[in-house]
């Protein structure tokens, strides 16, 4: 008796929650980017749909803080035509996010739904949007070098797998050109690639001319253009991390490129300062800081595979000390610096190497390997020491050994440093380079 009762039982507990009342809510008010709603209980992160009515699907929201009276909410949508009074539905979950091999080759935007009219993705499944960072104790040191194909920064700033790596330039100085070419040339066993913020006109130009078929085919693109609500820009930066970070989770190496960190965070201060959070440094409430921890701490190694992290800063106003540029640079394990002077001489990449730094570099790197990049970066902080002489022509050959070398072989560095977008430079090669213009320094090599 007891064992044929329990399949009614289920059905009839079925049938109870299904026949259960519903709980609307209420938009109470609408003010700047933010929505108050009354009348729902909901968690930090879940979902609700706003204005829904009978053959009307309604403005999908998250919810970004709660008080006694009501819920706050950021709309993922445009909000044109939503009043106060209108019924609001809890999805009863967080935002849920597409994995899987399947997704390769694919461009989807911040939600995880697909924008490159190519049909429905191919998914493995769905999984939260959340995820824990690895835990200190637990993740694996970076021992091993990740190739790019960018000679300048395989040799002088090299990457190790599992590091998070930063490029900090203006704008129009070639960031995006630049991961692009790292995107067709490193080694790493998937590719995501996150465009946060970035002009609708350039998104196509950069899968189909920068990134082109074959990067794409071994990419999951990302994106959210800047037209796009603050949240959706915000989730789509964490949308990537995600998939990223399901990769790793199987024991991958991902490279996980973001462009950029600083629309991030800006998006994060759209939000915050919509919810009522006080402006702190230059108008970006708390926050916004914490955001930037949060999800910079979510890539590197873990206890199997890992994500290498290359994330652009735009510095506001080519002021390198501003608080993004000095947030970003605090927390992550080097830095980049793309020179503007050089961008405006057609040296690409533009990579100001002396103000460029690897914090992995001397332990990825054999010690033969860092004493011959030391030698080059000591040859050329020696030309720019005496740069002012050489203008002027009052340096006298002879002087400094180290500026004599430079200037012998000036015309050699700069094609070393320099290299064309589609020219993708194996790293033996590339040092194998780096070491027969170190010979040409003489005897102070």
């Amino acid at each position: 008796m007891i064992t044929a009762w329990r399949p009614r039982a289920t059905q009839l507990v079925q049938a109870l929650e299904a026949g259960r009342p519903e709980r609307v809510g209420i938009v109470s008010s609408i003010v700047g980017l933010g929505v108050e709603v009354r009348g729902l209980r909901c968690a930090i992160g879940d979902i609700v749909t706003l204005g829904a009515r009978p053959g009307q699907s309604g403005i999908d929201a998250e919810v970004v803080a709660t008080t006694q009276t009501g819920i706050r909410c950021m709309p993922l949508g445009r909000i044109t035509g939503l009043q106060a009074g209108a019924r609001v539905r809890s999805a009863g979950s967080p935002l849920l996010v597409p994995t899987g091999r399947g997704l390769f080759g694919r461009v989807i935007d911040g939600r995880g739904r697909p924008i490159d009219g190519k049909g429905p993705l191919d998914s493995d499944g769905f999984v939260s949007l959340e995820h824990d960072s690895p835990s200190a104790m637990n993740r694996a040191r970076i021992t091993t070098p990740l190739h790019l194909g960018v000679r300048v920064l395989d040799t002088l700033t090299t990457v190790g797998r599992g590091q998070r790596l930063g490029l900090f330039a203006g704008s129009g100085v070639g960031k995006s050109s630049l991961l692009s070419m790292i995107a067709r040339g490193t080694d790493a066993q998937v590719s995501v690639i996150a465009l946060v913020g970035e002009r609708g006109r350039e998104v196509r130009e950069f899968l189909e001319d920068d990134l082109g078929p074959e990067g794409l085919a071994r990419s999951i693109v990302v994106v959210s253009t800047s037209d796009e609500p603050a949240m959706m820009r915000l989730r789509a930066a964490f949308t990537a991390t995600r998939i990223a970070e399901s990769f790793r989770d199987q024991g991958a190496d991902v490279m996980l490129m973001m462009d950029s960190l600083t629309r991030v965070a800006m998006a994060q201060r759209e939000i915050g300062l919509s919810v009522g959070e006080p402006p702190a440094t230059r108008g970006y409430p708390p926050s916004t800081f914490s955001v930037l921890a949060r999800l910079l701490e979510r890539a590197g190694t873990g206890e199997t595979g890992s994500i290498t992290g290359i994330y652009t800063v735009l510095v506001d106003g080519d002021d390198h000390n501003e608080p993004i540029a000095d947030a970003a640079r605090s927390i992550l394990d080097g830095h980049v610096v793309l020179d503007r002077k050089l961008a405006i001489t057609g040296h690409f990449p533009s990579v100001d190497v002396l103000a460029s730094i690897s914090r992995v570099a001397s332990r990825v790197n054999s010690p033969e390997r860092n004493q011959i990049a030391t030698m080059l970066r000591t040859v050329m902080a020696a030309r720019q020491g005496a740069q002012d002489l050489l203008d002027v022509g009052a340096y006298r050959p002879g002087t400094n050994p180290l500026v004599d070398a430079a200037v012998e072989n000036g015309p050699a560095i700069q094609s070393f440093l320099q290299q064309r977008m589609d020219d993708q430079t194996p790293s033996e090669q590339a040092w194998a380079q780096l070491t027969r213009l170190t010979r040409g320094f003489g005897a102070v090599a």
